[in-house]
């Protein structure tokens, strides 16, 4: 990971997030699993907006218009920009 991908001020993984934070996704974390790539197909890119709507048991996210759930470990690799 270069400097320019580290996550900056404001951004936080979508895993440590409360209920109800918004804003724009920031960048997904790559793996050899392909999970980045079935991410995007569902439209969890960077500059998508998100609105988390629960964080237990398992993550639950508006993701452009799209509900989705993913398990905790899926939304480390999930960064968002929080609004202000």
């Amino acid at each position: 990971m270069s400097r320019s991908d580290l996550p900056g001020p404001g951004v936080h993984a979508l895993s440590s997030l409360a209920a109800g934070a918004r804003g724009r996704i920031f960048r997904v974390t790559r793996d050899l699993t392909g999970r980045t790539e079935r991410l995007a197909a569902l439209g969890v890119t960077a500059g998508a907006t998100v609105r988390l709507l629960q964080t237990f048991p398992g993550i639950v996210f508006e993701c452009d218009q799209t509900e989705l759930a993913v398990e905790r470990m899926v939304a480390r690799s999930i960064f968002v920009e929080l609004d202000v």
